[in-house]
């Protein structure tokens, strides 16, 4: 069993020249118990984005806090606090800060798709 609330678990900033503004925590894995995926949130702070690109696994999506832009194969789908999504297998994605104080989402992943 894992009982903890988002603000104990540590994030982890992450960098590099496809991303911008973007903090990881990885909220439930196999570390807690749950062997073949991984819950993450990202926090993207102003003017932030995630890499766009694509792979062999699915995410879903939940948007927790602020507005930003789902992009998926070319087109630009506008997601804010409650949204909801599916990303399919080798589709081209990106996730982008829109506006609010901050933009969160949580992404769910096999265990293989957590780098």
């Amino acid at each position: 069993m894992f009982i903890s609330h988002r603000d104990e678990i540590p994030g982890k900033k992450l960098s590099g020249e496809t991303l911008k503004n973007v903090t990881k925590q990885v909220l439930i894995g196999p570390d807690q118990g749950w062997d073949d995926y991984v819950m993450r949130m990202f926090t993207l702070e102003k003017d932030g984005y995630t890499p766009r690109h694509n792979h062999d696994w699915p995410h879903i999506l939940y948007i927790v806090e602020g507005e930003g832009t789902l992009h998926i194969d070319g087109v630009d789908h506008p997601v804010e606090a409650g949204s909801t999504a599916f990303v399919p297998p080798g589709k081209e994605h990106q996730l982008m800060y829109r506006g609010g104080d901050k933009f969160v989402f949580n992404c769910i992943v096999p265990k293989e798709g957590d780098k």
